[in-house]
């Protein structure tokens, strides 16, 4: 089992020092009974209820790349307080990363009223995801409406997946001549195979327009 262990205090005053390596060696010796391997041991001095906190951020990417198992913190408290728990307890969701406490050997259990917000966000969620899809269509059919060939006017280069390395400039050009904004030129160019942004988009546009002719 991969695990990262995280330990957290709110102030910065020097006696809370010791609460932070108290919670270190714990959760160590409680990662030796799981027989889990440590990936990366965080401790931070920063307030629960921030979610800007470098050791958290550190201990999200973790959670997105490195494969874990779970998450080794002394009590839930630790992991964070108010909406920035929850939002927190979100995202080890989605990556199906267990919270393990001091507390007890099981994985935590949310509280009913932690699992109501819980369901309400990843409904929301859903949402956003369909908001985003149907902008994609939306921007494909107008842009197909409006005379652009994606076959013609997109070259694709094979590198194995969907991914493209240039931005499409010319065909750039052509869909906001065709009315399109740029947000619809991005998710029109995402929905084939560009990962680009509406910010990149708008830039690239800029920089073009503004290349004197000669």
């Amino acid at each position: 089992m991969r695990v990262v262990i995280y330990c957290r205090v709110s102030t910065n005053k020097s006696t809370q020092e010791t609460s932070l390596s108290r919670q270190a060696d714990e959760l160590t010796q409680m990662a030796r009974r799981l027989d889990a391997e440590v990936v990366d041991m965080i401790s931070e001095q920063e307030s629960g209820y921030e979610v800007n906190r470098t050791g958290l951020l550190d201990l999200l990417e973790h959670v997105s790349t490195s494969n874990l198992d779970a998450v080794l913190v002394s009590d839930d408290s630790r992991l964070g307080r108010g909406n920035a728990k929850i939002a927190i307890l979100h995202t080890l969701m989605k990556h199906n990363v267990r919270l393990l406490t001091m507390q007890s050997s099981d994985e935590y259990v949310v509280s009913d009223a932690e699992k109501m917000v819980l369901e309400i966000v990843s409904v929301v969620e859903e949402y956003q995801r369909k908001i985003h899809n149907a902008k994609i269509s939306r921007g494909m059919r107008r842009a197909v409406a409006n005379g652009f060939n994606p076959h013609r006017n997109i070259q694709h280069h094979d590198q194995g997946g969907r991914s493209r390395i240039e931005v499409p400039i010319e065909e750039i050009v052509q869909l906001r001549e065709r009315g399109l904004t740029f947000a619809e030129i991005a998710a029109t160019l995402r929905g084939f195979g560009y990962e680009v942004s509406k910010a990149t988009v708008n830039r690239r546009y800029l920089e073009h327009v503004s290349v004197p002719e000669t």
